[in-house]
């Protein structure tokens, strides 16, 4: 009985690290959708200081080419606005939900703008 628990434990924390590594290793859509509303559309709303932007506002492709473009001088901006510094992986977050949701996407959507 013992002998089984140890196997079980010993199991499920596998399971838990694997899950755990994998979740990591790539970027994650969930937290780009709420990066973007925490730091881009600070400013990217109507009367917000630049132009109103949802994951709509581009098709797919476009998404792709402004985030291999230089995006240096907008994460200057957000930090400047928002005192957030975003890093790569916060970028590979929100370029994931921009393109995953963008105009051309199975999965339109406004990210909460009319």
């Amino acid at each position: 009985m013992l002998t089984r628990l140890v196997i079980f434990a010993g199991a499920l924390g596998l399971a838990v690290f694997v899950t755990a590594a994998a979740g990591a290793a790539g970027p994650n859509p969930n937290r780009g959708k709420t990066l973007f509303k925490s730091t881009c559309k600070t400013c990217h709303i109507k009367d917000g200081g630049a132009k109103d932007l949802t994951p709509m506002s581009k098709t797919q492709a476009q998404w792709t080419r402004l985030f291999k473009g230089t995006i240096d001088p907008m994460v200057k901006r957000v930090q400047t606005k928002t005192a957030t510094a975003l890093t790569a992986a916060d970028l590979a977050d929100i370029k994931l939900f921009l393109v995953s949701h963008a105009a051309d996407s199975d999965q339109p959507e406004t990210c909460g703008a009319k």
